[in-house]
Parts: structure tokens; sequence; C-alpha cells
């Protein structure tokens, strides 16, 4: 599942038992939830958490946090704009950067905001322009007609329209998204070394204490954007047992891959891609060995290895 917006719910009714799913906005199970647990979310709901909800164009996932344009997303997805406007006078990666007012809030030259406001499904259209096509003259068909379909959509520059192809081609949307990306500013950003404390081992293995978080704030014709729907803050927090919904943009997943892809990965694509990354890794930290400034620079490019990949927006249980 690639480049849609995703419901997850992360559910526990106790602190031994978990379950756990992921949805489209679209496609949630309510009754199934229900019945589990006792809680139906209506449309309302479910239109509130999808457009308090943001992608950054890089693939990250955001949050709308007040009324007035405030966006909390991981300090790794604002990186490349805390890399931007730092400078060898004010290194704000190591420093790291905090606006106490407005004015002092600093243009970020290259974050775009995504507000996904709809969702169509397309299904029809496109299995009809691919009809009985096989190989290339399938592939060119859909990409064809998916560019057909975007440029449609695509009527003002304030939209970002994509067409999304679900369950390995059994379905396919077109996701219609609001856009920010003239004026995205940065408000907050802690130091990396606290924000990326334990690294990427830690990250996607074990739990992590560091402070792994960034704040943004869109402004639309100079002033900050109003944004009704956001996501509140909790001060006690989530408790044990307690239901809990996480929505989003994740990458795809890879549950789907058969036996004999899962075999191609771990033998041919998985080493000679940790072979290639390392030459990278020994090429920065040898650029980075020469001075203070060009280990700064190095830490820009490494900015890029870490973004994420487009993902999907919906619901996780």
């Amino acid at each position: 599942m690639t480049r849609l917006s995703c419901l997850a719910l992360l559910a526990a009714t106790t602190v031994a038992h978990a379950d756990e799913g992921m949805w489209t906005f679209d496609n949630f199970p309510r009754a199934a939830v229900q019945k589990a647990y006792g809680f139906e979310p209506d449309q309302t709901w479910l239109d509130h958490v999808r457009l308090s909800s943001v992608r950054l164009a890089l693939g990250c996932s955001g949050s709308f946090v007040s009324p007035d344009g405030l966006v909390m997303t991981n300090h790794h997805c604002a990186r490349r704009c805390i890399q931007d406007l730092s400078t060898p006078q004010q290194d704000l990666n190591a420093k790291g950067f905090y606006a106490a007012t407005r004015e002092q809030e600093r243009t970020c030259p290259r974050i775009e905001v995504n507000q996904l406001i709809s969702i169509q499904d397309v299904t029809p259209r496109v299995q009809k322009a691919a009809g009985t096509l096989s190989g290339k003259a399938f592939n060119d068909a859909l990409r064809a007609e998916f560019a057909t379909l975007e440029k449609e959509c695509q009527t003002s520059d304030r939209l970002r329209c994509e067409v999304v192809s679900l369950y390995r081609g059994g379905q396919y949307q077109l996701y219609t998204y609001r856009r920010w990306k003239k004026d995205v500013r940065l408000v907050f950003a802690p130091e990396e070394s606290i924000a990326f404390f334990g690294g990427d081992p830690d990250n996607f293995n074990f739990p992590r204490y560091d402070l792994d978080v960034s704040f943004l704030r869109v402004y639309e014709d100079g002033k900050p954007l109003q944004t009704p729907e956001y996501f509140k803050w909790s001060e006690a927090g989530a408790r044990d047992g307690e239901l809990t919904f996480v929505s989003g943009n994740p990458g795809h997943t890879s549950r789907l891959l058969t036996v004999a892809q899962l075999v191609s990965q771990r033998d041919e694509m998985i080493p000679l891609k940790l072979e290639r990354l390392a030459q990278e890794r020994g090429w920065v930290e040898q650029f980075g060995e020469r001075s203070a400034e060009a280990r700064r620079i190095g830490t820009r490019c490494s900015a890029w290895r870490t973004s994420t990949r487009p993902g999907s927006a919906g619901v996780t249980r």
C-alpha cells in the first residue's frame, strides 16, 4: 500500500493483550471495532482525524496541533528545512532552534505540507483503460490514465492529486490534497544530539528515549493558516489498556511479497544496497574530516538519506 493516507488503531484492552490493523479513512471497520471495543467512530470523527493529519511531501507524517496552523512532526522530517536554514555561523542542526515570537519563525525553502481533502474511487475507469492488456502495454496504459486523472483533478496549484493503487491493483483511488509549499516556517527543533539519541538501531528495534520532534507552522497569504480541525493536547497522555488510534502516511508494507520475492530481497537486492550505502557513508565521513564546516555539510547530505518514502494516509489499529 503506497502513497495513500491511512489511520492506524493500536488497541489494547489489557496490558497483556493488544490488537492491530491498518485501514484507509474510507474503509474503516466501524462495526468490527464497535463489537470488539464498544467504540464506533462516526463520519464526523473520521473526517476530523483525516483533516487534522498532514503529510510532508517527502513522505513523513505530521499533525495540526493548534487552530493557527502549527504542525507537529518528527525531527528528521524537518531536517531538510533545518539544514537549509543553517549557516557556517549558525548550525541549527547542532544548536537547535526556537522562535519565541511569530516574527522569529523562519521560512523553510523546500518544505511542502499536504492535507487529504477527498478520496474518489476511480477503479472502473482505470480498469477500462487497461482492458485486457499485459506486460509493458498494461503498465503504459495505467501510467497514461493516472496522468490524465491527475491532470483533470489538478485545477489549482494549491492542490496535489495522486492516483493510488491498492491491494496489488484491486482498487484505484484518486487522492486530492490541499497543499502548502510557499510559506511553511520552522518554529522549533531541538539539537540533533537529543533528537536522534540512540540512532537508527534503537529507533527501529527498541523503544527510544529522545526528543524526536519538531514544529512547523503553515502560513497562507502571509498569515498563519486557520485550522479548525486539529488534535488537542492531552496532559495525561494515553493510559495502559486505552483504545488508541494513530493516523498518518506510512510507507508501504511488504506483507504481500511472495517467498520468491523475499528470497531475492535477502540474497540479492539488500546486500547490493548495503554495499552501496556503506561506500556512500565512507565518502561522507572522509569529507567530514576536512573541517567543521565539511562535517556540517556532510550532515546535510545524510539528511537526504534519512527522509522517509512517500506513504499512505489512514488508520492503524
